[in-house]
């Protein structure tokens, strides 16, 4: 690689001490670009011709990757804006974007925040509910993959687009060996044009923009959807400054580790897929490659992750933890995996068991750091020296709050090592949501956005989650709201009460499920209900796994129904279940603990018991372990 930025002696922001020193020069100052689109420009002239995207299609071991180079996606990203533009796209119109991973993401993704707003969407959603997101969102054009034998996704913008008042334009993406060299209609439903997006792409100038108007650090950059399952859509609004922060901030977070090379197999409908593993990661001039169209999801791909890991030099990537445990059950064999330094965790908890144990396995780093699709992926960030548990220390120029709240209000800051709810503000964090009833309750005192989560701080500054307020059930990184499977249950006509939490899943990190009160207990079992659910739920994610009847919920001394004891309960119930059907001779008790969270603690018979306990104990990321 031929960029000009140079590894420093060692990490720049690992202290308070040393953010507060960070902080005396003005923000506007340190960080002068104001959008994406400039750090893309900047990037390319500083890295020209040097590979920013590496693409497999596959995932095959010695596949041949389509690479992109810096220059490239530069020229590529002012095509799609000046594209878009033609289309009439404003500056305050959006673009729904639903394509799986492919050289065009990127491109396309950036050129619709630089023209008008970015609205990535996840294409595994029912198209319902896709339709409900672009309608939120307003977009006047769609960018969709062609139809394809491997993808379902031209078949839903069929099925949607009679549901899409606004959308003037479909944009279809055509990728050899992906999709069907189908001839497709000029339009579609009530004169919607439909057009070759590369065909048309390739004759819009790539030197500069149409539109030269100011730049506007404040204008909404992206629209991503976030939070519940079904009903009406919760748009979280980016803006360019939020981007062009969180780009900049990389720049100097990584300036110790020089160029890198990382893999991306996280969605590019997810905020860090976008945001960390895209415009921050072209920032500081990284090599991505791309695993495969479904990323971490392909089976070749994940048979294979070790051999690219060596085949690319591979430094790091971000996987989540359910990604984590798949890749615990893949053998090295003979692959060189000794360029991997680090692997980076988040959307879920991480137990620390496991943790120590992936970190000895393979002899690398495992980090930890926090942050959600409403702060830009950041909120706090892990330093090279992280004490167990920490999720790490804010961001330069923000702020972490602890508190006791009470809806908007703030009753009272919480002292050192007390927990509270998780309040933050800084140049990460967004501009609200789109519909305004969504911002109820979301900002507290004007500009402290509650995070719904839990946590302490230590007298260092080390941030710690030790539980979820909003009670979210998180499977493999995805937030299920538990009110919207409650509300399909509790419409059941045998059905008198239902609290959905979720139980811990060494795969997923948590599956959905629900403890039902029932009207007649002999009239309904759980497979009738699940079923229901599965009739009445929009997306499949949802569906509880399992169904507990019990006589009464458990209550607070205020009469409110005590989700951690049910929590509590279904812990207990499914790691027993994994202790009799491995043999193994022990006992657990579950607790809650106010900074460890949930906390398993367990006696054996025998050293042996004891220690085939911890091994299947260690592969739930979601409890603490004790002995």
């Amino acid at each position: 690689m031929n960029g000009n930025n140079q590894a420093t002696p060692g990490p720049l922001l690992d202290s308070m001490d040393a953010i507060r020193t960070f902080e005396q020069t003005p923000l506007a100052k340190r960080f002068p670009l104001d959008s994406a689109y400039q750090l893309i420009q900047d990037a390319a002239r500083r890295f020209g011709d040097d590979p920013a995207l590496e693409c497999l299609l596959s995932g095959a071991r010695d596949e041949k990757p389509q690479t992109i180079s810096y220059r490239e996606l530069a020229a590529t990203v002012t095509r799609a804006a000046n594209l878009f533009g033609s289309l009439g796209l404003g500056k305050e119109d959006a673009v729904s974007i639903i394509l799986p991973t492919l050289p065009q993401s990127h491109p396309a993704i950036l050129g619709a925040q630089t023209a008008g707003i970015a609205n990535p969407i996840n294409p595994l959603l029912e198209p319902a509910q896709i339709a409900e997101i672009i309608e939120a969102a307003g977009s006047r054009i769609i960018v969709c993959l062609a139809p394809s034998d491997h993808s379902d996704i031209w078949d839903k913008v069929q099925q949607l687009i009679g549901e899409t008042g606004s959308v003037r334009h479909i944009l279809v993406v055509r990728h050899p060996s992906l999709t069907r060299e189908q001839e497709l209609p000029a339009q579609i439903g009530d004169g919607i044009s439909i057009h070759d997006y590369n065909v048309l792409l390739a004759k819009e100038p790539a030197e500069q923009l149409r539109d030269q108007g100011e730049s506007d650090p404040a204008r909404i950059a992206a629209y991503f959807h976030t939070g519940g399952t079904t009903g009406r859509p919760k748009i979280a609004c980016l803006t360019q400054a939020n981007m062009a922060f969180i780009g900049q901030l990389m720049q100097v977070l990584t300036a110790h580790l020089g160029r890198q090379t990382v893999i991306c197999g996280l969605p590019l409908f997810h905020i860090f897929g976008v945001v960390i593993q895209g415009i921050a990661a072209f920032a500081v001039g990284y090599r991505i490659v791309l695993l495969t169209p479904s990323g971490f999801r392909n089976p070749e791909g994940m048979k294979n992750i070790w051999h690219h890991v060596e085949r690319f030099r591979v430094n790091s990537f971000s996987a989540v933890p359910t990604v984590l445990a798949g890749l615990s059950r893949i053998p090295v064999g003979d692959a060189d995996i000794s360029s991997l330094e680090r692997i980076n965790s988040g959307a879920a908890p991480l137990s620390p068991n496991f943790e120590k144990q992936f970190e000895q396995t393979y002899e690398l780093e495992v980090t930890n750091g926090y942050g959600m699709t409403e702060t830009t992926s950041l909120i706090a960030r892990p330093p090279e020296e992280q004490p167990p548990g920490s999720v790490g220390l804010r961001l330069p120029y923000s702020r972490i709050r602890i508190a006791e709240v009470a809806q908007d209000r703030v009753l009272r800051d919480c002292d050192s090592g007390e927990t509270g709810a998780v309040l933050v503000r800084g140049p990460q964090v967004f501009a609200g949501y789109k519909a305004e009833t969504d911002n109820r309750h979301a900002f507290i005192e004007n500009d402290w956005f509650n995070t719904g989560d839990l946590g302490y701080m230590d007298d260092d500054g080390f941030l710690y989650l030790t539980g979820r307020a909003k009670d979210l059930i998180i499977r493999s990184g995805h937030n299920i709201d538990p009110a919207v499977i409650e509300e399909v249950l509790n419409g059941h006509p045998l059905v008198n009460t239902a609290v959905a939490v979720g139980e811990p899943d060494p795969y997923a990190g948590e599956l959905p499920m629900a403890f039902v009160v029932a009207t007649r207990k002999d009239a309904v079992d759980a497979e009738t209900l699940i079923t229901y659910c599965r009739e009445q739920l929009s997306e499949r994610a949802a569906v509880p796994k399992r169904i507990e009847f019990v006589d009464a919920m458990p209550l607070t001394a205020v009469g409110k129904i005590f989700r951690p004891a049910l929590r509590q309960q279904i812990t207990r119930m499914v790691l027993n279940e994994q202790l009799q059907e491995s043999g193994i001779r022990a006992s657990i008790e579950v607790s809650q603990d106010n900074k460890l969270g949930l906390v398993v603690r367990y006696t054996a018979d025998d050293e042996a018991a004891a220690a085939a306990t911890e091994t299947m104990l260690a592969k739930y990321s979601n409890i603490t372990l004790q002995k």
